[in-house]
């Protein structure tokens, strides 16, 4: 039985049978307007309204599609940091997926979360979506898998799901206003199909509504919430908001139940006179009520009302399927046959790149955790070559703005213990609250800090330089601070946010430095004070981030010092990435240049050293003009807390890169066939209708560097042969084709077999191919094997103001990319 086929059985039914609904109709009954009404609206940022009369406690959601941060952003409490969902789709495996549901689900019960704000299945449309990382897939049909894999995952270990965000937000520039015009087949066919089956097979008991605005109308005010939502797929969960996403009363006219944050927002008092005034029928308030009503009995919030699940039912070592996960996922692009190498034949082994010792596990923005530490590439590589000299050069600076402080050489004055001290002031300097705490990357996102009541905060720390120098030394939020540096004030400046998207201003905003010489060894006591804002949309949270700006003096001896390190080498582990400006919540990219001069310092290395490999640490494609000039390239994703165990394991042959792109990875920029993310005039026009990703790419005839469903492995492999069932083709139903392959090598390996449909004769604009279906195998070295891969009948249909579909002869091609197909078979729809 395969994951698709047993997702029902495992899943807790998301029906609830007449006696539950006439008992939760009995405690609606027992509210007023006013309780009714304040249910509808969050307490406050992460928890809803409690009514104890009916034995309801709050709901506390959280975000975390690549971990679960919980009520507080707060390196003292922190999570387990999971690979990004890109590495979750190159895995292309629901069994992956729905552990890594199982995994985040347990992590929430830990931390007294009921709902993760999980999974993101917006498509990558264009690489050059900022938020991609935090998202799949560029195609629906693998979107769709995935996503129902994983929401059944956090469900069946008794924690609300949150597919996000419904629908078309596949951009982030001007998300608040945007709006997309896309025809209704791209919408059914593409954006609503990656939903669809989180709904009607994993049942999610929540979905978000996205800020934009689709086809005129704002998705909190869109008949897109009702249908297909509620009226197609029997939703009968919460439509909760992105957060602010709710705009006004009307929106309580159509299917958005849950309005986050809270406590202020468009509904409350106001929603309470349009009801009374007849403006908005109480019948709409109350099918609102119910659902949370429903939502909160799942998850074990109502009294009375058993859980869904009381405790969680799959549980496993989180750490450790955080290192299986990168390994999944983790795509080898390219290899001469450098890898794997043999531990015991290095000796002296080069790593080189800032993402090496400074590697990003995850993007930026608000799904961001706090690990209790990660694994980089450098630690890994060290510990996994205990005998061979591992040297380590920067080679090229990535990072942008305020890098933190390594708790390492930080002492809190008033404690002595590693950290800082952070003091809440009023008006007149009067401390009102104070923390100590271990990092100085700091955000107040709830929790118990008087923000509101507050005038300055003021962070204070015993700072030792690690190296004689100058250093720029400052601080990263919009609005007013001073940098204070052994009693003296050295600087002063109103840092004034870029653009208009409040989540990066929050999340990542601009910084001030100031330059400071320090003596190695000899530490500095540093004083910022930060004058905290009166007003603001997010009044009630705060980011601050103290630390250094990088020394952009010397890149030429930089990669002049990495080249000497490279000639001197066996080997070269060299690292590039991205940094958090590149690829974050809140913008989207300009290009997908490696930032700084990786690039140079990529073609310089190679040219000393022909055994150097290449770890693309980012979370979306970047371009590689030097691909052909390394022995091999592994893109490695934002892996996870375990990242660099994960890639020593790879490239030392423990493990086998198991992943095959999820998204097409262009060659140049000018190549790019959906290319637009920026709103002209407000709007994003999804003209490209249907061909999106590798079927934009066919369409246009132009090659990437690598096409989706490339990936390599360190085993061979034949398909032998291919049989399609086609009994139920005449009915219009699913099919299964069983594939037989042959693993060829010495070892064992994992191989993705993919089915493509193709119509060549069809009597509308289709695709030159399709994703069908998919299955990863397994097999010992030389063990041949078959697999059955179910081809849904939605794969046939095309929509015409209904499905539709076109009878006649079609062709499955199956094989190991978009292009490489070496089986087919005919079938025909009667």
């Amino acid at each position: 039985m395969t994951i698709s086929e047993d997702l029902d059985a495992a899943v807790t039914d998301h029906t609830t049978d007449s006696s539950t609904d006439a008992r939760l109709s009995a405690l609606l009954d027992r509210l007023t307007l006013e309780e009714k009404v304040l249910l509808l609206t969050g307490r406050d940022f992460w928890t809803t309204a409690p009514i104890e009369k009916i034995g309801l406690r709050r709901i506390l959601v959280s975000d975390g599609p690549s971990g679960v941060r919980g009520e507080v952003w707060d390196e003292r409490s922190p999570s387990l940091n999971l690979p990004s969902s890109t590495a979750l789709g190159a895995a292309w495996d629901p069994d992956i997926a729905r552990r890594y549901g199982n995994v985040a689900a347990v992590e929430a019960r830990r931390k007294g979360v009921d709902v993760v704000l999980g999974p993101t299945i917006n498509l990558h449309r264009s690489p050059l979506g900022g938020r991609h990382f935090e998202a799949f897939s560029e195609d629906p049909h693998l979107t769709a898998k995935l996503a129902a894999a994983y929401v059944a995952g956090v469900q069946e270990n008794g924690v609300g799901a949150t597919p996000k965000h419904y629908i078309a937000n596949d951009f982030e520039t001007d998300r608040f206003t945007a709006n997309v015009v896309v025809d209704d087949r791209a919408l059914r066919e593409l954006y609503l199909l990656a939903f669809e089956e989180a709904v009607t097979e994993a049942h999610a008991w929540l979905v978000m509504s996205s800020y934009n605005s689709v086809n005129g109308a704002t998705v909190t005010e869109n008949d897109l919430l009702e249908t297909p939502l509620n009226s197609e797929w029997g939703f009968d969960g919460v439509v909760i908001s992105d957060w602010t996403a709710v705009r006004s009363v009307n929106s309580a006219r159509y299917s958005q139940d849950l309005v986050m944050p809270g406590p202020a927002g468009p509904w409350g008092e106001a929603l309470v006179a349009a009801v009374t005034a007849g403006e908005v029928d109480e019948a709409a308030i109350d099918r609102k009520v119910l659902r949370i009503l429903r939502l909160a009995a799942r998850v074990g919030a109502l009294e009375g009302f058993e859980p869904a699940v009381a405790a969680p039912v799959v549980v496993e070592d989180g750490i450790r399927f955080a290192k299986e996960a990168e390994v999944a996922g983790s795509v080898l692009v390219a290899n001469t046959g450098e890898l794997p190498w043999q531990a015991e034949t290095l000796t002296k082994v080069a790593v080189i790149g800032h993402n090496a010792r400074f590697a990003r596990t995850q993007g930026g923005g608000s799904a961001t955790v706090l690990p209790e530490r990660v694994i980089t590439p450098l630690d890994g590589l060290i510990a996994a070559l205990p005998n061979a000299s591992v040297s380590y050069s920067v080679g090229a600076v990535v990072q942008e703005g305020i890098a933190e402080l390594p708790l390492t050489s930080i002492v809190n004055p008033q404690t002595g213990e590693p950290g800082a001290r952070v003091r809440f002031l009023d008006a007149d300097g009067g401390e009102l609250f104070v923390e100590d705490r271990r990092a100085t990357a700091l955000v107040w996102f709830g929790g118990d800090a008087p923000i509101a009541e507050s005038k300055v905060l003021e962070f204070s720390t015993r700072y030792t330089p690690e190296a004689t120098g100058e250093i720029l030394l400052g601080f990263a939020s919009a609005g007013n601070g001073r940098i204070i540096v052994n009693g003296a004030l050295l600087h002063e400046e109103t840092v004034v946010p870029e653009g208009t998207d409040l989540g990066a201003a929050f999340l990542s905003p601009p910084s001030a430095s100031v330059a400071v010489q320090v003596t190695e060894g000899v530490p500095i006591e540093l004083v910022v004070e930060y004058d905290i804002a009166p007003e603001g949309a997010l009044m009630g949270a705060l980011s601050i981030t103290i630390g250094i700006e990088p020394d952009l003096s010397s890149p030429d001896a930089l990669i002049a010092e990495a080249v000497a390190a490279a000639a001197a080498a066996d080997v070269v582990v060299l690292v590039v990435g991205t940094n958090s400006k590149v690829e974050s919540e809140g913008y989207d990219r300009s290009d997908l240049d490696l930032p700084g001069r990786q690039d140079d310092l990529v073609r310089a290395v190679a040219a000393v050293n022909p055994r150097t490999v290449v770890v693309v640490n980012s979370g979306s494609p970047v371009l590689m003009p030097w691909r052909d000039d390394v022995a091999a390239i592994l893109l490695s994703w934002f892996g996870g807390q375990e990242y660099g165990d994960a890639v020593a394991a790879m490239l030392l042959g423990e493990a086998e890169p198991g992943g095959r792109l999820p998204t097409t990875w262009p060659a140049t920029l000018d190549d790019v066939p959906v290319f637009n993310v920026t709103p002209e005039d407000g709007v994003v026009r999804y003209d490209e209708g249907i061909h999106i990703g590798y079927r934009a790419w066919l369409k246009a005839g132009t090659a990437p560097a690598y096409e989706f469903g490339h990936g390599l492995g360190y085993t061979t492999w034949t398909l032998d042969g291919v049989t399609v069932d086609e009994a139920a083709l005449p009915a219009v139903g699913a099919t299964s084709v069983s594939v037989s392959l042959t693993n060829t090598g010495d070892r064992a390996g994992k191989q993705v077999v993919q089915v493509y449909a193709s119509r060549a004769d069809s009597s509308i604009d289709r695709p030159v191919r399709w994703l069908v279906g998919f299955a990863p195998v397994t097999a010992a070295a030389g063990e041949s094997v078959s697999v059955d891969i179910r081809v849904p009948e939605r794969a046939f249909a095309d929509w015409q103001d209904g499905w539709h579909y076109e009878t006649g002869r079609y062709l499955f091609e199956v094989g190991t990319s978009v292009s490489n197909l070496p089986l087919s078979v005919p079938v025909t729809l009667n």
